[in-house]
């Protein structure tokens, strides 16, 4: 899989507000209502991670749950995690978090 070149990487991360990164990873914060839907966050992204086979890294804050996406056998950002973001943040969205 290829990596995302900087303009790539800049015109996708427009339609995904919030997320910041270069063409070596991305990331993004969210915070949640409560702790319990930070995990039910955490939860959704892990089963989208799984449908993808592809999966981000997660630190985890009482109220705050960030996410780190980058594609590791390709050396950087990938389709693939402009995928992941998507799925990450329409799932953020549902729940509230922000």
């Amino acid at each position: 899989m290829q990596t995302l070149t900087p303009d790539t990487l800049a015109a996708a991360l427009v339609d995904l507000p919030g997320w910041v990164g270069s063409t070596t990873l991305i990331e993004r914060e969210f915070t949640a209502p409560d702790f319990a839907t930070g995990i039910r966050l955490v939860v959704q992204a892990g089963d989208e991670a799984e449908a993808l086979d592809h999966h981000p890294d997660i630190d985890i804050r009482w109220v705050r749950v960030r996410f780190a996406l980058s594609t590791h056998s390709a050396g950087g950002v990938t389709a693939l995690d402009i995928e992941l973001a998507r799925r990450i943040t329409a799932s953020a969205d549902a729940l509230g978090c922000r």
